[in-house]
């Protein structure tokens, strides 16, 4: 069963129109029993194991910089569920014999990180952080990097949604397993970002009603 709120690529079913498209640069596997499934399918999983990577990143520095209680609970959340996540982008690729990106290894290459050279450019996926940005947000604590962390976490859950309607774009996403991860990415972000806005908007009304 398909989650009701996915990309507008696909959610035009609720007009009658096929949700999926036929796709180009389909890879064979037969050999493993697993449905067809894209190039471009193999880029998106990969590319956001990199994304959710730099994510459970900046959310596990929420203990160490004095984070909120509110920040720290849904920092909690985007910890346990992104790893669960990077697991199963990993299985599926594992599965399919494709090149298994290691999120440990992609954090230490993030951008800003102490004494590495930086993320390949190819690697940044949109909406992830600059090095820039995340020297800001490590170098804030309290409630400075509570609304750093917001600001910049929305920007990043933005770059997920474009990176699920990117893949739809192509005419991609039709195996089962990316099609049903795509679309939770799009539905779990959205609402996530909805919250976020309110946290942040409640923050800085607050502080302006001081």
């Amino acid at each position: 069963m398909k989650r009701s709120c996915i990309p507008a690529a696909v959610a035009m079913i609720a007009l009658g129109v096929p949700a999926r498209v036929p796709a180009q640069g389909r890879v064979d596997t037969t050999a493993g029993h697993f449905s067809p499934f894209t190039q471009n399918d193999v880029h998106f999983m990969s590319g956001m194991i990199y994304h959710h990577a730099q994510a459970v990143m900046m959310a596990g520095w929420a203990p160490t910089h004095d984070a909120g209680a509110s920040l720290r609970a849904l920092c909690e959340r985007i910890v346990v569920g992104q790893t669960d996540e990077i697991n199963l982008m990993q299985r599926w690729l594992r599965d399919r014999h494709q090149t298994v990106p290691d999120p440990k290894a992609a954090q230490t290459m993030m951008p800003g990180m102490p004494g590495m050279g930086g993320m390949d450019s190819s690697m940044i996926m949109p909406g992830m952080l600059t090095a820039e940005q995340l020297a800001a947000l490590d170098k804030a604590r309290g409630p400075d990097f509570d609304r750093l962390f917001l600001q910049f976490m929305i920007q990043h859950h933005r770059g997920a949604i474009t990176m699920v309607n990117q893949l739809f774009g192509t005419g991609s996403g039709e195996e089962e397993i990316v099609f049903k991860f795509a679309s939770d990415v799009y539905a779990d972000q959205t609402t996530e970002i909805d919250r976020m806005q309110r946290m942040l908007g409640a923050m800085l009304f607050g502080a302006r009603g001081q």
